[in-house]
């Protein structure tokens, strides 16, 4: 029994980790992105790879072009191996890309397959590498301004995150 606590407690901790990270992306918070990755890391997401500084340096601030991320994760499978494990997560990405005439919404859907080493107490992204099974150009973006479904917003906080994220403050405690 005490094996099987131990598992499950590990591949709850990868699958915090993963999520910890897409959240951190959607906000390119430094901090919560350094808290997922050891120093030593590496990553190739096909388009672009290196160590971990030129991952956070890739992802934080992102693209001026970029404007929205979110990154939708759907089931992880972990193989526990020790102080390593291995986890497939797949993903679907939606993007708000200024294509230079206007903003357009994409979407990517893929899988992160991450090598996970456990160090000083917690597991962390030793390697990533990114797989895309498909990608999507939903068309001109969605005017914000105008609300959803032509109900305007009662106030800024609701659409976007990826500066000034209202979902921190609320966490905080820092709302009414």
């Amino acid at each position: 029994m005490e094996g099987a606590m131990k598992a499950l407690l590990d591949r709850e901790a990868i699958r915090d980790c993963v999520a910890r990270l897409a959240r951190g992306e959607d906000r390119r918070s430094a901090d919560l992105i350094r808290s997922c990755w050891w120093p030593d890391a590496t990553f190739d997401y096909g388009v672009h790879g290196g160590d971990f500084e030129a991952y956070l340096a890739w992802v934080v601030p992102g693209a001026d072009a970029i404007k929205d991320t979110q990154h939708v994760l759907g089931q992880t499978c972990i193989e526990l191996g020790g102080d390593s494990a291995k986890a497939e997560t797949h993903v679907i990405s939606y993007h708000r890309v200024d294509m230079g005439e206007g903003d357009r919404d994409t979407c990517i859907g893929g899988r992160y397959l991450d090598t996970f080493a456990f160090r000083d107490g917690e597991w962390r992204i030793a390697d990533r590498v990114m797989l895309y099974d498909w990608e999507q150009d939903w068309g001109d973006a969605a005017d914000w301004s105008k609300g959803v479904m032509g109900y305007p917003f009662t106030a800024e906080h609701f659409p976007g995150r990826a500066k000034g994220d209202y979902s921190e403050r609320w966490f905080a405690g820092e709302t009414k």
